[in-house]
């Protein structure tokens, strides 16, 4: 006889941003017998990002809540069929923006049976980002292709007490603007249009998402982090942020997942200056990383617009590792910091990165972090 286990613990206080929930255990039955594949979005229309709102129709189950953000439900059928291994793999095509921009793909947790949302008013979780190359829609290869390996996420869309009550929505966003390609891209005159977007999970077949009792804290949403706006650092003239939080119980194989990307592409920008990232988890330091790759000429095929970042001619990896942070046509790395067992009770979480300058005050940190572990 076929048995399933259902232990349940649940709560959510919002808006102070904490979640935690209890996984059920499958039987072997109930495990997929073979990878699926699971295509959320397909050549998704974005358009200019500071343009008004577009009109234009979208699939039927697609939401465009922005120019730049698209959002979809997943059912209940397709998120049972999701195993414990998941990859998410997100496609760009060049249209109308000839330039490296920012997307990334989010999960939103929507209350129960809503037929939409307004993305501000709920929990949303970061769970990739990217940058795209610089690319002429008229040269191949017009495209660039991102993987992420989100495992970890497969616990959250398969806990039942969680499902009870909230829907699950995914976001795929990409800003871009058109004013460069309508004078420099030939077909792109007068068009608002930027980039069509695909978006697809991939789950292997080796069992169900892992038995035991999911704990799932957001802690930060794309929050800009610099050190001369008094909504952006706790401290004007030092880049900072102490996040303060709350656990409710135990939480054992807690770990942070951070995905930060610097910008600011003025003279003696943030994005073209490395500087070392510190996190410190209640006042002890568990992660100090500087950003940027060994090399980028793995993407140089793809950025097939003239631009300043790559140049004529190849870079050596000194040259690349002494001005970048990321690289056109790249994913974002995603960090996991583990930390062990955290005891119920008050926390601190402390970002900083204390050698940024932001010259000329511009310049920006979007940072996305969140706490994942589980409840004895």
């Amino acid at each position: 006889m076929r048995r399933v286990l259902v232990r349940i613990f649940y709560a959510f206080v919002f808006p102070a941003a904490w979640l935690s929930v209890c996984c059920h255990s499958f039987a072997a039955s109930d495990a997929p017998t073979a990878p699926i594949s699971l295509t959320v979005f397909k050549d998704i229309l974005f358009f200019d990002g500071y343009g008004p709102a577009v009109s234009l129709a979208t699939p039927p189950d697609v939401i465009r809540h922005r120019n730049d953000l698209n959002a979809k439900k997943l059912t209940e059928q397709q998120l049972r069929s999701l195993g414990s291994s998941l990859t998410m793999h997100v496609t760009v095509k060049a249209v109308c923006d000839n330039y490296d921009r920012i997307g990334n793909v989010n999960f939103a947790l929507v209350p129960k049976g809503s037929a939409s949302y307004s993305p501000p008013d709920v929990q949303r979780v970061e769970i990739g980002r990217f940058i795209t190359p610089f690319m002429n829609k008229n040269l191949a290869p017009a495209q660039a292709s991102y993987s992420f390996n989100v495992s970890n996420v497969a616990r959250v869309f398969n806990d039942p007490a969680l499902l009870a009550a909230y829907d699950i929505w995914i976001e795929l966003e990409i800003f871009g603007v058109p004013y460069a390609a309508q004078k420099q891209i030939e077909g792109c005159a007068g068009r608002s249009d930027v980039f069509l977007g695909s978006l697809q999970f991939i789950s292997t077949a080796d069992g169900a998402a892992p038995a035991g009792r999911n704990f799932l804290l957001p802690l930060n949403f794309k929050k800009d982090l610099n050190n001369y706006a008094a909504s952006a650092t706790d401290v004007i003239g030092k880049t900072l942020r102490v996040i303060h939080f709350n656990l409710p119980t135990d939480v054992a194989d807690a770990s942070l997942y951070l995905i930060t990307s610097n910008h600011g592409s003025n003279k003696d920008g943030e994005e073209y200056t490395r500087r070392f990232h510190h996190i410190e988890v209640d006042g002890q330091l568990r992660l100090t990383y500087m950003p940027g790759r060994e090399s980028c000429e793995p993407f140089r095929h793809l950025n097939s617009q003239r631009n300043g970042i790559y140049g004529p001619t190849p870079r050596t990896p000194q040259e690349w590792q002494s001005f970048n942070n990321w690289c056109p046509g790249d994913a974002v790395p995603i960090r996991q910091i583990s930390l062990g067992k955290l005891s119920a009770g008050a926390h601190t979480l402390k970002i900083e990165v204390p050698d940024a300058v932001f010259a000329e005050q511009q310049g920006y940190i979007p940072v996305s972090v969140y706490l994942q572990g589980s409840v004895q």
